[in-house]
């Protein structure tokens, strides 16, 4: 009984590993090598394919902006990566590219009906129509959207979104999780 709680207190008490605290400390840390990658899946680093942006990719060694942006744009627009070779076929290269980097690479499935993560509509992009399905948005105001982005240009960000139409802070609310700014 006492080993057992001897190796429990040494677990509790052990040091953090330097390539832990780089990872949790930096979120630019790019990993350096498929070694590294070994080693961080082993300290518990994963990046979940369908969630991760574009600074996320750029973490792991051996992918590049474009990429990234690539796999990032694919994801935005609603496709689910399920497979290694998903993503390969996404980047045009052989699924053997992806595997050095298996062990931190997570295929979660995200529901796109889900209330946890509802379906995002680029602010820039979308018609009245696609506008007027959101919630709290009706088409008169959808259309009043279109209408100030055509003439005025695109938005920045969603600051200038409610700036420029007194968008009220309990509408932006709810809409943060309906809209993307690209």
């Amino acid at each position: 009984m006492m080993g057992d709680w001897r190796q429990h207190w040494y677990k509790l008490t052990a040091p953090i590993h330097p390539l832990a605290l780089r990872l949790e400390q930096d979120p630019t840390y790019r990993l350096r090598s498929h070694q590294e990658v070994q080693l961080a899946a082993e300290l518990g680093f994963h990046l979940d394919v369908n969630q991760a942006g574009v600074d996320d990719w750029l973490r792991l060694p051996g992918i590049s902006i474009r990429q990234a942006q690539v796999i990032n744009h694919l994801r935005q627009t609603g496709v689910q990566f399920y497979s290694l070779e998903d993503l390969a076929a996404a980047l045009g290269v052989p699924p053997s590219y992806f595997h050095p980097l298996a062990r931190v690479l997570r295929f979660c499935y995200y529901d796109g009906e889900s209330l946890s993560h509802p379906a995002r509509v680029s602010l820039n992009q979308a018609t009245a129509s696609q506008l007027g399905q959101l919630p709290g948005v009706t088409l008169g105001q959808a259309q009043v959207i279109v209408w100030e982005r055509q003439q005025r240009g695109v938005f920045r960000d969603l600051a200038d979104f409610q700036r420029r139409l007194q968008v009220p802070p309990e509408v932006l609310e709810t809409l943060l999780h309906y809209l993307q700014i690209n």
